[in-house]
């Protein structure tokens, strides 16, 4: 009798698990891997970054209210012993966008990105964030001067906002990167490539040989990578 009770609770607590990784998935696009040989958190960031102001309900987004408290319990629980962040990203808010990137890049836990699809505007400091940065064959990276949409005061103040808000994200990327800064800023000015802007498009072997992201490869190799730094962590 204990015996069918017992495999009784225990199906209960899987489906109770089941239950609350769906929910997860649904509310913030997030899931935490414990089946697997090391517990890892998978997170993604995909559509536009959105910041301070609500985006239509049409668009989707990753609202960085959801991801802020995500990334302080992931470096504070201590079951889970590294993050892979998966970006699908047409960029966003870009006060948002680095205020992630930074907490990303302040872990002390394995982290590694994973570029799919797209990690332009702001997806690119996102992307190089992580400890290990890997991105598909397929994927593009879109580098450009920051943009503002709505009024914008014609006033040499505003230029030098601007100026600033890119030498931000120039400092994080090369920080966090192996690009260099003034290869960066080139790209980032690039004239003869987009049609009604400025900046350059990298392909994801683009984007690995001029040290915008570490490495060439597939969720295999990303989650291969992120287990060899948690069993290197270890052994340390």
């Amino acid at each position: 009798m204990s015996e069918e009770i017992r495999n009784c609770s225990d199906e209960e607590n899987e489906q109770n698990d089941i239950e609350t990784q769906t929910e997860q998935i649904i509310e913030t696009g997030s899931v935490i891997k414990t089946k697997g040989k090391h517990c890892i958190h998978c997170l993604t960031i995909v559509g536009q970054v959105e910041g301070h102001y609500i985006l239509p309900p049409q668009n989707k987004s990753t609202k960085y209210e959801h991801v802020i408290p995500q990334l302080v319990a992931i470096e504070e629980d201590p079951e889970i012993e590294g993050l892979i962040v998966m970006l699908n990203t047409v960029g966003g808010d870009v006060e948002a966008g680095l205020a992630i990137a930074e907490l990303i890049s302040g872990m002390s836990k394995p982290t590694v990105s994973l570029v799919l699809g797209g990690g332009h505007s702001i997806g690119v400091p996102l992307a190089c964030s992580a400890k290990e940065s890997f991105i598909v064959p397929s994927a593009t990276m879109t580098i450009h001067p920051v943009r503002m949409n709505g009024l914008v005061l014609g006033v040499p103040q505003t230029l030098s906002y601007f100026d600033k808000m890119q030498e931000r994200i120039t400092k994080f990327v090369t920080e966090n990167s192996n690009i260099k800064a003034d290869r960066f800023r080139e790209l980032m000015f690039n004239t003869g490539e987009l049609i009604t802007d400025v900046g350059t498009v990298l392909d994801g072997e683009a984007a690995v040989s001029e040290g915008l992201i570490d490495n060439l490869g597939g969720l295999s190799e990303a989650i291969r990578c992120l287990y060899s730094m948690i069993e290197g962590g270890k052994a340390e």
